[in-house]
């Protein structure tokens, strides 16, 4: 916990590799002293094949973060500014990069150190 999920175009990948983009918005994170470091868990899903606006050629990042309850909608706010700004960085020409952050229930999450 957190997870950043990065959903993206497979051609994105010719310009940074998966590590290079795990690594830049794992730091992001990190920066935002928002998480324990050890915590911070992200991965890359390209995809072949999807349409944006009905088009099949168009590229995109798409940064899907769950994190757990507590932080304020300015913070998260921030986070989304943070990351996806750095993405905008290492992609300058690609215009369709975005984030949302969703908030795991404190409640009802589990994991095997819960148990």
């Amino acid at each position: 916990m957190p997870h950043f999920i990065i959903d993206c175009s497979d051609d994105i990948l010719k310009e940074h590799s998966e590590t290079e983009i795990n690594q830049q918005v794992h730091q992001v994170a990190n920066q935002t002293e928002l998480f324990e470091e050890a915590d911070i868990k992200v991965r890359v899903n390209p995809y072949q094949t999807y349409l944006v606006g009905g088009n099949s050629s168009g590229s995109f990042i798409h940064v899907f973060a769950h994190i757990m309850q507590g932080r304020t909608t300015e913070q998260k706010a921030a986070l989304s500014k943070a990351v996806v700004g750095k993405l905008a960085e290492m992609f300058p020409t690609l215009s369709n990069i975005a984030m949302n952050v969703s908030d795991f229930e404190k409640a009802t999450y589990c994991n095997r150190k819960t148990l």
